[in-house]
């Protein structure tokens, strides 16, 4: 085994043939299949709520709170991930991810209330927050440069492959309603995470933080191949964190990190405030208002329309974001969300019309939805993932990402209980249209504050953003 996946000088060739390059695939696997498991608890409830409804008879505000409270326990568990992801490294704050991810869908599946579902939601939505920190810090750290942009946008594509194996799930389920199941095979992606951490090396850059050297020195000659210069890298490192003090929260809002911590705060605020998980969550009751009336046509609509264009499009994102960069996909990304949400506002001012009127309602909604959510898919979607785990210093960056990803699902939180309530009091055309608002602030915003990382080490963009507060400070005649 050892001749497999040992690093040797010799490795040329095709690089799939190369016996080094099982530790990069590694590192794929574990942004993969955290993906995979955050995705499919995303996809899943979609399906699933009509059945609950029919089991236990709640209305909209209980269909709200299940819905999100996954939302609620994300956002606790992105609060806890970053310290759990210093304290006990990226690698174990995983394996505990997987953990809930399989204990949450075990009490899901078998919930005899309303108020047990609610608690398994917020077991696996726990795992969700700590595996949204931890899986895109553990990739940002381990992987090289030419290929980080990549591999943690690939964490986005999993997320959507998720959704698209929850889609799946429930339209094979929909016409036999065993939504028990529906949720229960969620513990499927969490065991994949736990095997795949097992045999996975803690990142090179938190080894370093705590003085273990040599299994930094293996960690890279590993994650990024036997020719790097393992030696330079580490006092590349080193250097990094000696110049910085030992983090509280505080340093957040200091120098270069406070620019960090508005850019990544101000993308996930927008990721979510733009509509995303809220379609995804709603999409079969969104499509039965638009004229699908059946739980299998939703199902299969929902599956088109969300999963698989999702998936799809997300490959725009792996194929471009570290060679056009991260800023012309957000920017052109957002400028088709936009586009779907105004059109999907206008389509449903004609809801609720005669049955020729409604065909022509039914089929606009699911082409809006396409533009919209293959717009997300290589924009919003990976990039944001992207810049969260690259923005911040070494030695603030799980509690940087830990603030951002939890505003993130803070955001979802909000909007995920309100979606349902705000199309009952206003209609779905004018929350479409709050929605496509959103987006122009989104759009204005980015293209203002966010900068390109594209091709920057870690530590290149950290001293960037020192520089660029320097020069801000300088200008405005502060010491």
């Amino acid at each position: 085994m050892t001749d497999i996946v040992e690093a040797t000088e010799q490795d040329d060739g095709p690089y799939i043939f190369r016996r080094w390059a099982f530790w990069p695939a590694l590192v794929g696997a574990v942004s993969i299949t955290a993906g995979l498991a955050f995705g499919y608890d995303q996809g899943v409830i979609g399906g699933a709520l009509t059945f609950m409804q029919d089991e236990f008879g709640f209305g909209s505000f209980v269909e709200g709170l299940i819905t999100s409270w996954v939302t609620v326990g994300a956002l606790f568990g992105a609060l806890a991930g970053g310290a759990l992801a210093d304290r006990f490294s990226r690698k174990r704050a995983l394996i505990l991810a997987a953990y809930l991810f399989i204990i949450g869908a075990i009490v899901q599946a078998v919930a005899p209330t309303v108020l047990i579902l609610i608690v398994g939601r917020f077991v696996i939505g726990f795992g969700v927050g700590v595996a949204s920190v931890a899986a895109p810090m553990f990739v940002a750290e381990s992987a090289a440069p030419d290929i980080r942009g990549r591999l943690v946008s690939g964490f986005q594509l999993a997320i959507t492959i998720g959704i698209l194996a929850a889609q799946f799930a429930d339209y094979l389920l929909s016409e036999s309603g065993t939504w028990r199941l529906m949720v229960g095979l969620a513990a499927i992606p969490g065991l994949l995470l736990l095997i795949v951490m097992t045999p996975a090396r803690h990142s090179p850059r938190w080894l370093v933080s705590v003085g273990r050297l040599d299994d930094a020195r293996d960690a890279l000659s590993k994650y990024r191949g036997p020719k790097v210069d393992a030696d330079a890298q580490i006092a590349e490192i080193e250097e990094n964190l000696a110049d910085e003090p030992d983090s509280n929260w505080g340093d957040l809002l200091v120098g270069g990190a406070r620019r960090a911590l508005v850019i990544a705060v101000g993308l996930a605020l927008f990721q979510q405030i733009t509509g995303i998980n809220a379609i995804i969550y709603y999409s079969n009751e969104i499509l039965a208002d638009a004229g699908f009336n059946d739980a299998s046509s939703q199902a299969g609509a929902s599956l088109v329309a969300v999963g698989c264009v999702n998936v799809a499009a997300t490959f725009i994102a792996l194929a471009f974001v570290d060679r056009l960069g991260r800023r012309p996909l957000l920017i052109a990304g957002m400028a088709g969300m936009l586009l779907g949400l105004v059109g999907m506002s206008i389509t449903f001012l004609f809801e609720a019309q005669p049955d020729n009127i409604n065909t022509i309602v039914g089929s606009l909604s699911v082409i809006w939805m396409v533009v919209y959510v293959a717009s997300f898919a290589f924009s919003l979607g990976p990039v944001v993932w992207t810049i969260i785990s690259e923005v911040f210093p070494n030695h603030i960056r799980a509690k940087g990402m830990s603030l951002a990803t939890a505003v993130n699902w803070g955001a979802a939180f909000v909007l995920t209980l309100l979606f349902p309530n705000l199309i009952d009091w206003i209609g779905n055309s004018a929350t479409f249209a709050i929605l496509a608002v959103f987006t122009v602030i989104a759009m204005g915003w980015t293209w203002l504050n966010v900068p390109e990382t594209k091709g920057k080490s870690l530590e290149e963009i950290a001293q960037m953003f020192e520089r660029d507060d320097l020069e801000a400070r300088s200008s405005a005649g502060e010491s």
